[in-house]
């Protein structure tokens, strides 16, 4: 299957690095003229080299768009876009009784306000053009909810609800939405997360994700974390014209970490 994205432009959210960068990555690769969005500048400029780098067609735009006025940004610089990937989140490993309000909204409004934002702003024009991809990458996180992150679980539940809302309110437009959802993944954060296992026991990041994965998620089919370019290639076929029976859905990429004949 070839996937030819030539001619669209695709803005990923939280792109200058992890799952986002390697989804930059393989849209670039597949053609897609891609938007790189992030909040520091520094960041933002070595992603989009090392996409031109490898020969991608891809600007940066810088903001955070963890806020209204940062999205706002966004929309003077990039008035379009053909395929939407809302990636941008955080978490964190706090316990439920420790997570104050203020942490509840600042989650709500980076892991979820944020995707709600710019799908509010592009997808009339997708509607008007006949053809449209928007991704929101939740988490198998929002289905099998970890006692240990409450607020992230919450706030993954939330794109999967949006995700197939919205996508039953673009029906028959030629507009697809879906949400992908990772299980554990090799990012840089994964690594800084078992940083302090490594400098215990010596072995390596990989080695202490893969730990992690069997003692924390034993459920894991695959038994260790996922790759990032795992995780890319779902969104990219999501985002290309041969998805298009593909809608409402939600699409888990977690190594089997979810044990169920569904969702």
């Amino acid at each position: 299957m070839q996937i030819d994205l030539g001619g669209n432009t695709a803005i990923i959210s939280g792109s200058t690095g992890g799952i986002g960068l390697g989804i930059a990555r393989q849209l670039a690769a597949s053609g897609a003229d891609v938007v790189i969005v992030g909040r520091n500048a520094a960041s933002v400029d070595d992603a989009v080299a090392g996409i031109r780098a490898s020969n991608g067609k891809a600007r940066g735009v810088v903001a955070d768009l963890g806020n209204a006025a940062g999205a706002d940004v966004l929309f003077a610089a990039e008035p379009r876009a053909d395929i939407l990937v809302n990636n941008l989140g955080i978490y964190n490993d706090v316990d439920f009784y420790e997570t104050q309000d203020q942490e509840w909204l600042d989650f709500y409004e980076i892991n979820v306000l944020s995707g709600i934002r710019l799908a509010r702003h592009y997808t009339p024009g997708m509607v008007e053009r006949g053809w449209g991809r928007v991704i929101f990458l939740s988490s198998e996180s929002g289905v099998a909810i970890p006692a240990q992150m409450i607020n992230y679980g919450v706030t993954k539940a939330a794109n999967l609800a949006v995700s197939h809302g919205l996508a039953k309110r673009l029906a028959g437009t030629g507009v697809t939405v879906n949400a992908i959802l990772p299980g554990p993944t090799f990012t840089e954060g994964v690594a800084n997360l078992v940083s302090d296992a490594v400098r215990h026991s010596g072995r390596s990041a990989r080695e202490e994700a893969d730990a992690f994965v069997r003692r924390e998620r034993p459920s894991s089919i695959i038994q260790r974390v996922a790759e990032v370019d795992e995780v890319a290639a779902l969104a990219t076929y999501v985002a290309s014209p041969y998805s298009s029976a593909t809608t409402g859905a939600a699409l888990r990429v977690d190594g089997g970490v979810v044990d169920s004949l569904a969702i």
